[in-house]
């Protein structure tokens, strides 16, 4: 008997459970299901999956236009339209038979010793029969093949060649990075630093099989950056012509949502017209039947009602949206497309996308010498570019302070101290190195930070800057003009004498020339002759006080 089924099997006769979409006619052949909503709504599956390139995003959108995608029961012919789930997704994915395939033996089965049954995938070349073109099918067997490269490179973390779907992440380079040193793929890793999500590129893979350093790490929005104005430069010329392709794509794609929500309202009106009549035709003097079947009419009546809505809703929210925000958005595109690329409403999803149709690959090789990134493009034409990037600066430089107020503070320091040099820099608005990568932009300014600079960056400092053009200590100035501190100070409150300050109250004095005019020289003499005065006078007080204390 095993050897029948498998000769049947091999010739492609032996009946094997159909899935969702197909059925057996009269003389025993698998055709498609007849049922008109059953085939748009798998066609419509598998082209929003060639559109987003993955089964959660497929299962996404299914979710996010209100469709249901149709299930059978097992070993029954009855289908229900569910939501479509991931598991769902994938069985129909691999599915051969919806690419027109009779495949028998794609699985192995075994049993263990203590009675467990195994089962284990085989490869196509083991299956037991394998014949293209044997029924009609949805899509063709290299459409299925290429639908399972794109699901193996979707599970795979590691590849010689990935490329990955895109996703909702910030890195615009998602699995289109090659390491410019080993050249293996790059992965993107995501860093929360200060309440912002930083975008990197680390070539891991020798660290996480060899236990070896890191090959590369590179910031990734530099690169990002810079990729985005050479697409944004690029696509500028094209951009009336993309344009139109995509508002007649995305019309395209709303009139197919909104047909199948026709379908599913249609057969709510077959299912509610039979239960119209089931109930028409019961006895109507039996009432524990009639009751029934009204109550499911009314049900059906329900369900109808609830369709017509959301499809009435649904079609209001896609017209609105496709006239108001997506006319706008290509009007903008029509006269700047960089204004598109930039717009922070746009997912980060739709710009992997469009990209992917561009570059085929970016190579990345991290100067760190120069500080800077050189960037190798290989567009799909085969035409390559190469962009060089400054990479970021590092925490310690980030909180340096800028070069130009360094030699401001220098200039400064020639005429004001170190209190007035903070006032001045705090009225220019000049903040202090590191403020704003620490929370602090409105820090301002002290004495102090201005003294960390000076000794810091080896300033001169303004004692010394002071004593080189002839400044006196307040003992020098007194030797050298033969008079009594007190009296240099009072010189110095009226001018006579220049005081400099180096340190808050501290400072040196500047002498007069040798022409001093003759107002300033009387009036120096006055005082020279009062301090002279009160001098005596101070000390014939004390020698009588000193008498009166011996008598």
């Amino acid at each position: 008997m095993r050897g029948g089924i498998l000769n049947k099997a091999r010739r492609g006769e032996y009946r094997c459970p159909l899935p969702t979409g197909f059925i057996y006619n009269e003389v025993g052949d698998v055709v498609l299901d007849p049922d008109a909503q059953i085939r748009e709504m798998i066609t419509h599956f598998f082209e929003t999956f060639s559109r987003v390139g993955s089964a959660t995003q497929t299962v996404k959108a299914f979710a996010s236009e209100g469709l249901l995608f149709p299930s059978r029961f097992r070993n029954s012919k009855r289908v229900v339209f569910q939501p479509l789930t991931t598991s769902t997704a994938l069985r129909t994915l691999h599915n051969p038979r919806f690419a027109g395939v009779y495949a028998y033996g794609q699985r192995l089965y075994r049993r263990t010793v203590d009675g467990k049954k195994q089962v284990r995938k085989r490869e196509p070349n083991e299956w037991l029969a394998c014949i293209p073109d044997a029924h009609p099918g949805y899509i063709s067997w290299e459409q299925f093949q290429h639908n399972l490269k794109a699901l193996e490179a979707n599970g795979q973390g590691y590849q010689t060649a990935r490329v990955s779907p895109p996703r909702e992440g910030a890195a615009l380079l998602q699995g289109r990075v090659i390491c410019g040193r080993c050249g293996c793929h790059m992965r993107a890793r995501y860093v929360t630093r200060r309440g912002q999500v930083d975008t990197w590129y680390v070539c891991s893979r020798a660290y996480v099989s060899r236990g070896e350093p890191h090959c590369q790490s590179i910031a990734g929005w530099p690169v990002d950056a810079a990729i985005g104005e050479l697409i944004a430069a690029a696509m500028t010329p094209a951009a009336v012509e993309l344009a139109l392709e995509i508002r007649k794509e995305i019309e395209a794609r709303y009139d197919e949502a909104d047909k199948l929500r026709l379908r599913a309202v249609e057969r709510a009106q077959i299912d509610a017209d039979l239960a119209q009549r089931r109930f028409m035709l019961v006895d109507p003097n039996n009432r524990l039947v009639a009751d029934t079947l009204e109550r499911e009419w009314n049900d059906k009546l329900r369900m109808l009602a609830d369709l017509r809505e959301e499809r009435a809703r649904a079609l209001r929210e896609d017209r609105a949206t496709l006239d108001d925000a997506i006319r706008d958005r290509l009007i903008a595109m029509t006269a700047d497309f960089k204004t598109v690329w930039c717009d922070p409403t746009l997912p980060n999803r739709e710009r992997k996308r469009l990209l992917a149709y561009l570059v085929e690959d970016v190579t990345l090789l991290k100067f760190q010498a120069e500080g800077e990134t050189r960037i190798h493009i290989r567009f799909r034409g085969g035409r390559t570019e190469t962009l060089t990037t400054q990479n970021p600066k590092s925490s310690a430089q980030q909180v340096k302070t800028r070069p130009e107020v360094v030699e401001l503070v220098d200039k400064l320091l020639d005429d004001h101290i170190c209190a007035e040099i903070a006032d001045i820099l705090n009225a220019r608005g000049i903040r202090p190195g590191g403020s704003a990568r620490r929370g602090k932009a409105d820090a301002q300014f002290t004495d102090l930070r201005v003294i960390y600079l000076v000794k810091q960056y080896g300033l001169r400092s303004r004692y010394d800057r002071l004593r080189e053009r002839g400044m006196l200590t307040k003992a020098e100035a007194c030797a050298k003009l033969g008079i009594t501190e007190c009296t240099l100070v009072r010189w110095a409150k009226y001018g006579i004498v220049k005081r400099h300050a180096y340190n808050g109250y501290i400072g040196l004095y500047e002498l007069p020339g040798p022409h001093v005019p003759a107002k300033q020289c009387s009036r120096w003499n006055q005082l020279a002759h009062r301090a002279e005065a009160i001098r005596r006078l101070n000390s014939s007080k004390c020698s009588d006080l000193k008498e009166r204390a011996v008598v």
